[in-house]
């Protein structure tokens, strides 16, 4: 059943932070994601672990993805930083993925191989759902794009994983 709401309250903090950035209100993502991550931690038997995880997911992600704005790889609806630096609702979506890590993609965990292609496929597919939604612009060549939004994510999910696995010493 964890792994259910899990999943359920990645799918509407995914949703909120998209769909509020696309529609002017940055700040509703955020705010979702916040509750989504007292619930989860509520629900965790290791509090300050996953609290660990998702705030370093969250600086990861600002940093990832400020770098890739800077390289023009994608271009996100604005709220509170000046560009090139990553959007807060953007920050929150990292955190919405941390939570994911240790409950819904846990199985991942030691499959190697399985990581960078989830990022491969996933982020990228993320970013365009994205797009499509309003949320994000994506600067042709789109294909190009996609491409290096997949490469990063083919980094960044096993990183993530490899630092949800420190955090469990």
């Amino acid at each position: 059943m964890r792994v259910i709401v899990n999943f359920v309250g990645f799918q509407i903090g995914w949703f909120a932070c998209v769909l509020g950035a696309a529609y002017g209100k940055p700040w509703v993502g955020p705010l979702v994601v916040l509750f989504l991550f007292l619930v989860h931690l509520a629900l965790s038997g290791e509090k300050p672990r996953e609290a660990a995880l998702a705030l370093a997911a969250m600086f990861i992600g600002f940093a990832f993805d400020s770098l890739l704005i800077a390289a023009g790889t994608f271009f996100p609806a604005r709220d509170f930083f000046p560009a090139p630096l990553s959007s807060l609702w953007l920050m929150a979506m990292w955190v919405n993925f941390a939570l994911l890590l240790n409950v819904s993609l846990r199985w991942l965990k030691g499959r190697y191989s399985l990581g960078p292609a989830l990022g491969f496929i996933g982020g990228p597919m993320a970013y365009y759902a994205g797009a499509r939604l309003g949320a994000i612009r994506i600067p042709e060549p789109l294909a190009f794009n996609l491409f290096i939004l997949g490469a990063a994510w083919a980094l960044a999910v096993p990183f993530l994983f490899w630092i949800s696995g420190k955090k469990s010493r």
